[in-house]
């Protein structure tokens, strides 16, 4: 029987302490190489809390890692190195996407998201940025939005 264990860690700064380590310990695995592979599946997370799903085969000792990912929201406040987004949206603006920041967060949340396309996963990734009061390209996220629907980046958003 295969035990499912969910947590959240550091991306990148798992350590055997809680959460992981009391959880696995019982199972008698390596815990050291366990950390060693969630922490290089999270690397790129760096900062962020990141869910992680850990399948472990108790018998055999073997183990798969399945790596979420964080929330866009926070992906666009590490992209934009703030701490969050605006308590005020509407009002309070707290920084600027740029259209190939907003590309890079889509791709990184493709497996998450349902969106197929990547100008679909790019209108998610700028919908975000209006409830953040983030700006796209020094414009209101809202009539950016506006700007993708009708065509004008998709030379950029093709793939």
């Amino acid at each position: 029987m295969v035990e499912k264990l969910n947590v959240l860690v550091d991306g990148g700064k798992a350590t055997p302490g809680p959460p992981l380590g009391p959880a696995l310990g019982p199972l008698g695995l390596n815990i050291v190489e366990i950390i060693k592979a969630i922490n290089e599946k999270t690397k790129s997370f760096e900062g962020m809390k990141v869910p992680v799903t850990l399948l472990v085969d108790p018998k055999s000792k073997a183990f798969t890692i399945e790596v979420g990912t964080p929330p866009t929201s926070a992906l666009i406040a590490k992209e934009l190195k703030i701490e969050k987004g605006s308590g005020d949206p509407g009002k309070t603006r707290v920084g600027n996407l740029s259209l190939p920041q907003a590309i890079k967060i889509a791709n990184m949340k493709a497996d998450a998201m349902q969106a197929k396309s990547l100008k679909a996963r790019v209108l998610e990734v700028v919908g975000t940025c209006v409830s953040n009061g983030v700006t796209v390209e020094g414009k209101p996220a809202k009539e950016f939005s506006t700007e993708i629907q009708a065509g004008k980046y998709d030379k950029q958003l093709a793939g």
